[in-house]
C-alpha cells in the first residue's frame, strides 16, 4: 500500500538498540536453569539480528511473534513506542495493518462464492457501474491484482490532498472516481500489477451482497469466528487506534513518496545517524485505504488469523484449495500472488504498509512456522518496508544461512524492490 505522510523535519532520531522478550514458558522468580527454560534456542540470534537491523535502519519499535511446533513459540518486543522517550513497545499494542486487510476482503468474497451468491468469473460491472473495462474484468482478476485498473494511490492531486488534509474522511466512491479518471494500464488478465483500486471495488461487492457495512461483515465472517477480539475495522471518520498502541512514524511526504519511498542518499545517512527525524502520523485518517488497508490488529490476533488464512478455518476445503492453487509466480523466483494471498518463499500470507506502521504475517504450510512482525515505522530510509527489512533478516535463522528471501509481490504501489537484508552477522 502506498505510504503517505506529512512534513519532513530535520531533528534527532532515536537510535533503538534495547529489546525485551516474552516467552510462552511460565515466568520464574529465579534465573533460568537451562536454555530451554529461557526460551527457544533461536531467541538470542533473532534478538541480535533484529537489534542490528533496527539500529541500522532507524526503526523505533517492533513486536515479533514466532510460532514453531518444532522450535517453540516466542514473542519479542523491541525499542520504543514514542521517539525520544523510554516508552517500551508492548506485545499487546495495536497496529494499523495496512494491506493485510486485503486478505480479509478477498476472504469475504470467497465465502460468498461458497454460498453461491457470487462467482469469481462474474464481471465487476454486474455489481458496480462505471468501471473501465468493467464488462471484462472479473472478480478473480481484481482479487489477484490482474485487472489493469489504475491505482488511485499514484494520483498527484490525491497525494497533495492527503498532505494538506491528513484528517480527511474519504468515501470509497471518491477513491474510485480518482481511479476511473485515469486510463487503464493494460487489458484485464494480461499481467500482475498491485492496485488498491481492485480491493476497494471488492469491498463494495461484499457490502452489496451482505447488506451490511464492511466492518459488520468482517466481524460476522472473520473476527468473531476466529476470536480476534483485538482486531477491528474503523469507521471512515475514525482516526483513532485502540489502546494500547505506539505512535506511528514515517519519513517523507505523500507527494515526495509517489515514485519512491527511498530518501535521498544524504538524508538516508542522516536518518540512520540520528540527525533526521520522521513525522508522527499516528492520527492520519486511514479511510483512503478502506478495504484495501484500514484494519487494526495485534500480533497475537494476526498469528491466529494467518494460520487460518493459510492453513484453513475460514473457507471450506475446496475453496481453501482454490485459493492456494491461485498463487502464481510474479517477478520470478519464489515470490507469488493469488486470491488475496502473497507468497514469500516458503511462507504464505501478506504484508501491510500504512502511514506510521508496517506489518508482516507469514505461515509455512509445510512446517507450520508462523512469523508475524509489527513496527511503528512505515519504511526505512532506503525505501524498504520496515517489517520486510526485519523478516528478511530473520528467515535465514529458520531456513539456513544461504537462504535468500524473495522480493515482495505485495509491495506498496510506488515502492521499489530492494536487495535482501544481510543474513545474520552480515
Amino acid at each position: 500500500m502506498k505510504t503517505l505522510a506529512t512534513s519532513l523535519v530535520a531533528v534527532v532520531v532515536l537510535a533503538v538498540s534495547a529489546c525485551s522478550s516474552d516467552t510462552t514458558e511460565p515466568e520464574s522468580a529465579t534465573p533460568p536453569a537451562s536454555s530451554e527454560e529461557a526460551g527457544p534456542e533461536y531467541v538470542a540470534e533473532v534478538e541480535s539480528t533484529v537489534d542490528r537491523l533496527m539500529r541500522n535502519n532507524a526503526i523505533p519499535g517492533a513486536v515479533i511473534q514466532i510460532s514453531s511446533p518444532d522450535r517453540g513459540d516466542w514473542t519479542g518486543t523491541f525499542g520504543t513506542s514514542t521517539l525520544d522517550t523510554d516508552d517500551p513497545i508492548s506485545a499487546d499494542d495495536h497496529f494499523r495493518i495496512g494491506s493485510n486487510t486485503k486478505t480479509m476482503t478477498v476472504t469475504a468474497i470467497l465465502q460468498l462464492v461458497q454460498e453461491g451468491r457470487v462467482s469469481l468469473e462474474d464481471p465487476i460491472s454486474k455489481y458496480i457501474d462505471g468501471v473501465p473495462n468493467g464488462d471484462t474484468i472479473t472478480l478473480a482478476q481484481l482479487a489477484e491484482m490482474r485487472s489493469g485498473l489504475y491505482s488511485y494511490s499514484f494520483d498527484p492531486e490525491f497525494n497533495a490532498t492527503l498532505d494538506r488534509e491528513p484528517e480527511k474522511a474519504w468515501t470509497p466512491e471518491e477513491l474510485l472516481q480518482i481511479a476511473f479518471s485515469q486510463p487503464v494500464n493494460f487489458p484485464p488478465g494480461e499481467q500482475f500489477e498491485y492496485s488498491n483500486t481492485n480491493t476497494v471495488l471488492l469491498g463494495l461487492v461484499v457490502e452489496e451482497l451482505t447488506g451490511m457495512p464492511i466492518a459488520e461483515a468482517f466481524d460476522e465472517r472473520i473476527f468473531v469466528p476466529l476470536g480476534l477480539a483485538d482486531t477491528s475495522f474503523p469507521a471512515n471518520d475514525d482516526s483513532s487506534i485502540p489502546d494500547p498502541h505506539p505512535q506511528g512514524y514515517m519519513f517523507g511526504t505523500n507527494v515526495s513518496t509517489i515514485d519512491t519511498f527511498a530518501l535521498p542518499e544524504d538524508e538516508q545517512a542522516a536518518a540512520v545517524a540520528g540527525t533526521l527525524k520522521p513525522n508522527d502520523v499516528t492520527d492520519d485518517n486511514p479511510s483512503w485505504t478502506w478495504t484495501a488497508g484500514a484494519a487494526i490488529s495485534t500480533v497475537d490476533d494476526m498469528t491466529t488469523y494467518v494460520k487460518a488464512l493459510v492453513g484453513g478455518g475460514l473457507l471450506d476445503e475446496q475453496m481453501q484449495q482454490t485459493r492456494l492453487d491461485s498463487v502464481q509466480s510474479v517477478g520470478g523466483g519464489t515470490a507469488g500472488y493469488g486470491l488475496g494471498m502473497a507468497q514469500f518463499g516458503p511462507m504464505l500470507g501478506h504484508d501491510g504498509q500504512l502511514p506510521g506502521f508496517m506489518t508482516f504475517m507469514g505461515h509455512d504450510p509445510q512446517t507450520d512456522l508462523t512469523i508475524v512482525i509489527a513496527t511503528n515505522l512505515s519504511t526505512v530510509p532506503s525505501g524498504e518496508g520496515s517489517a520486510l527489512t526485519l523478516v528478511k533478516g530473520i528467515l535465514p535463522i529458520f531456513y539456513g544461512s544461504s537462504y535468500q528471501p524473495p522480493g515482495d509481490p505485495a509491495r506498496a504501489p510506488g515502492a521499489e524492490e530492494s536487495t535482501p537484508a544481510p543474513t545474520p552477522g552480515g
